[in-house]
């Protein structure tokens, strides 16, 4: 989708959400102030409370799910529907305020370089820090993960990353819908089909509102599945990609 005044193709922010109607009013409240010209769609994974209604009140584009597919399902939706509608970049934005509206620029800037861009937690900005078995998973990951791609990736759980229209295109035929498929499964498919990946420091943040998705007790049980994760993408085959993709600068009025 292109904007008619300055013919540039636009970005969209796609916000998974499952019963985020806590968190969604300030989260989105905040893209719309400081993301600068940038569409929203919240996709709304089969939620049992009022996401979808707190979000088309709060003016975004709200897909919904008929039912909870996990974050991997609700990604290749919003990817899908971002190849449809011509979008020239998309990036992915957490319902529940961990994203810095205000780092999303920054983000969608890397793809000056890169066709999929990482906002990493760990890469010498902000404070946020995991301990245990989590952090050490991420550490194993994180390591593996650079090899593979040629290029310093602290951080390859984070979901706060972008797109532009190559990596668009493959996600939204491609895009992974297990367990951890949308962090670690999606980036080795990026690298195996020719695309480049970056990554960019960010500042995370707590959760907004409602509950986390992860409870302490959980860290063992990540660490044995994103290393199963990481070793089933490993083995599997995926398309090659044709470096078309443009560069795509950051909104209008926003500076990085």
């Amino acid at each position: 989708m292109s904007d008619p005044s300055t013919g540039r193709a636009r970005a969209l922010v796609i916000m998974p959400a499952w019963n985020e109607q806590e968190a969604l009013p300030g989260t989105l409240a905040e893209v719309f102030a400081h993301a600068g010209d940038v569409d929203v769609l919240v996709v709304d994974d089969g939620s049992d409370d009022d996401t979808a209604s707190v979000a088309a009140a709060a003016g975004a584009t709200v897909l919904r799910m008929p039912y909870n597919t996990g974050v991997g399902g609700a990604m290749r939706a919003g990817f899908k529907y971002a190849q449809r509608h011509g979008y020239g970049a998309a990036i992915q934005v957490d319902a529940d305020g961990q994203h810095d509206p205000r780092e999303i620029a920054v983000v969608l800037a890397g793809l000056h370089e890169a066709d999929v861009v990482i906002g990493a937690r760990f890469a010498d900005k902000g404070a946020y820090a995991v301990r245990g078995p989590r952090r050490w998973a991420m550490q194993l990951l994180a390591g593996t993960m650079s090899r593979i791609g040629r290029t310093r990736l602290t951080d390859p759980t984070s979901g706060f990353r972008a797109a532009n229209v190559a990596a668009i295109d493959l996600y939204a035929r491609h895009y992974p819908a297990e367990y951890l498929g949308d962090t670690v499964e999606s980036l080795v498919i990026a690298i195996r089909s020719g695309l480049r990946v970056q990554q960019v420091p960010v500042e995370m943040r707590p959760r907004q509102g409602g509950r986390p998705s992860h409870a302490p007790w959980k860290a063992a049980v990540y660490l044995v599945r994103a290393v199963f994760a990481l070793g089933l993408a490993l083995v599997r085959r995926w398309p090659a990609v044709p470096p078309h993709a443009p560069v795509v600068a950051a909104p209008e009025g926003v500076r990085p």
